[in-house]
């Protein structure tokens, strides 16, 4: 899976720049990758640690290389070269139109807008030329917009909103620069991931669970914020705890939990959360100065309740030196949104029950129904997954996809070095 997310976004990047050699900064990375431009029967020369070169095409330029990956770099020779086709040189040929702002584009719409708009979809392939170059948004430039909002994690409306529109103007350069960037990343986990394993990809805000390479469950997620930001780690899923306890973490007491005390006295009471000292006892909200520091001396904890707790109804323990874990949430109108950058760091996922049930798969005595018995139950119960799951989070903007569609994130956290190309900050 990860293999055919290299090879197309390498493909997609020679598209774009129109050149049999894609130009990546490697060294950001890793410094021992180096990539060479190659002559007519070489696409691409990557330099490893050891010292062996191989091109893009599938020749071997020195002897050494380790088994495996002579296995990974062959399919990606092979493979890649038979998909590309030349393709349209985006880049080369001056980039796609820039689409007029300040409209809000929809079916039925006549505008000289609407013009440039077919231009910018055909040149990136989201609708067909002999769709041409009519002023008036019919059913195809809609189902175009959908194609192209898909493509870039926006709700697939086919309205031409603000958001849309800033993601159609950021530059084909841009793009094939963020390309770029993102192969180097997916060549980091291009070795062996494990037969069983997960990953959650912080731009895109989903979470995918794997198996012999094909998805098996998809979850839209809400990951970190920008001031608070979901680490990228490789880790595993070692424990489900059903119905749990939620101890707010410290830096949520300093700030949230005091600034809203401070704007509302009954925050705590109307959110089932408990104070206690350092000797277990608990305390009511009054005994505490509010206007100070004073509540980081002691521990808040939320009861139980799938409506109201703030992990919902399960906690998915993952081993890392963060304090991040996986989890359920009462607040589902998050999935709704286009933007999901709203935890402290941790993720929430939808339909969590069939992620839990995919870690647990493995573990006698755990089949769906026992899952969703416990969870009704109401009751504390905490499982060891057995066998440990592999866990992947990951910051991905860009990747090309088996089927041909390329997709695009935000660079939300700004990791890509290409300035501020969020779509929504334009």
């Amino acid at each position: 899976l990860v293999l055919d997310m290299a090879i197309h976004t390498f493909d997609m990047a020679r598209m774009l720049s129109g050149k049999d050699c894609v130009s990546v900064y490697a060294e950001e990375f890793n410094p021992h990758w180096s990539w060479y431009k190659g002559d007519s029967s070489a696409v691409c020369l990557f330099e490893m640690e050891d010292g062996v070169r191989f091109d893009y095409r599938g020749s071997w330029c020195a002897e050494g290389l380790h088994t495996s990956w002579e296995a990974e770099w062959r399919a990606i020779g092979d493979r890649g070269t038979a998909i590309w086709d030349g393709g349209d040189k985006i880049v080369a040929d001056g980039g796609w139109p820039q689409v007029p702002t300040g409209h809000q584009l929809k079916l039925g719409t006549n505008s000289p807008a609407v013009s440039v708009l077919r231009k910018r979809l055909i040149v990136s392939g989201d609708i067909a030329a002999e769709t041409g170059a009519s002023p008036v948004f019919d059913s195809y430039v809609e189902a175009g917009v959908r194609r192209f909002q898909a493509r870039h994690g926006i709700i697939e409306t086919g309205v031409v909103n603000q958001q849309t529109i800033a993601a159609l103007n950021v530059p084909a350069e841009t793009r094939l620069r963020q390309l770029e960037t993102n192969l180097v990343r997916l060549r980091s986990f291009s070795k062996d991931l494990g037969n069983r394993y997960v990953t959650a990809n912080i731009p895109a805000a989903q979470v995918e669970t794997v198996e012999n390479g094909a998805v098996v469950t998809h979850h839209i997620a809400g990951v970190g914020k920008i001031d608070r930001q979901s680490p990228v780690m490789q880790t595993k899923a070692i424990q489900i705890n059903f119905n749990p306890f939620w101890t707010v973490p410290a830096s949520v007491i300093r700030k949230d939990l005091i600034p809203k005390m401070q704007a509302d006295p009954n925050y705590l009471h109307d959110n089932h959360i408990r104070v206690y000292n350092k000797e277990g006892q608990e305390l009511q909200p009054e005994q505490i100065n509010w206007r100070s520091l004073d509540a980081m001396n002691y521990k808040f904890r939320q009861d139980i309740g799938g409506d109201f707790n703030s992990l919902g109804v399960v906690r998915i323990d993952i081993a890392n030196p963060y304090g991040v874990y996986m989890h359920d949430t009462p607040a589902k109108g998050v999935f709704g949104d286009d933007f999901r950058f709203v935890s402290s760091g941790c993720i929430r996922l939808q339909n969590v029950r069939d992620y839990v049930a995919f870690l647990l798969r493995e573990t006698p005595g755990w089949d769906r129904d026992h899952i969703d018995q416990v969870i009704a139950s109401g009751e504390r119960v905490d499982v060891k997954i057995t066998p440990a799951v592999p866990v992947y989070w990951v910051y991905v903007t860009a990747w090309g996809a088996p089927d041909g569609i390329t997709q695009f994130r935000d660079d939300i956290y700004q990791r890509d070095g290409l300035g501020a190309v969020r779509a929504a900050d334009m």
